[in-house]
């Protein structure tokens, strides 16, 4: 939700018509306001569905765009990707490694990055 929060704030607020309405046994009233209010809602942002998805374009001082916020749905052609998933063929095997030789390897990365940040930081062995 902080991720939809803050993608809420950079597409701003705007100026959006209110209209309620209030009914009882006499009469009805309608009351008309304007409300700053975000553009794009963190709720909204949160609840958005896989290919889904809100956005703004950037323009420039010459080309000038009236609607710069958007909110889309991509839309798959599912039977066309499993098409093409079937013509998909396995990655080859190139070398077997064994869990010893991947701990071995990890183990000796962290051990050179160590190195590297001593070498950089000077911090000497003594230390």
């Amino acid at each position: 939700m902080f991720a939809a929060k803050a993608l809420s704030k950079t597409f701003g607020k705007i100026m959006q018509d209110r209209q309620s309405r209030s009914i009882n046994s006499s009469d009805i009233s309608i009351s008309q306001s304007t409300q700053l209010d975000y553009a794009v809602p963190a709720s909204k942002i949160a609840g958005l569905s896989s290919g889904e998805f809100v956005g703004m374009v950037a323009d420039n001082p010459e080309e000038k765009i009236a609607l710069k916020m958007f909110h889309c749905e991509i839309q798959n052609d599912h039977e066309a990707i499993a098409r093409e998933e079937r013509s998909y063929k396995p990655i080859p095997m190139i070398k077997t490694v064994s869990d010893e030789e991947i701990r071995q390897n990890y183990a000796g990365i962290k051990t050179q990055v160590a190195d590297l940040l001593k070498a950089e930081s000077g911090v000497s062995e003594a230390a």
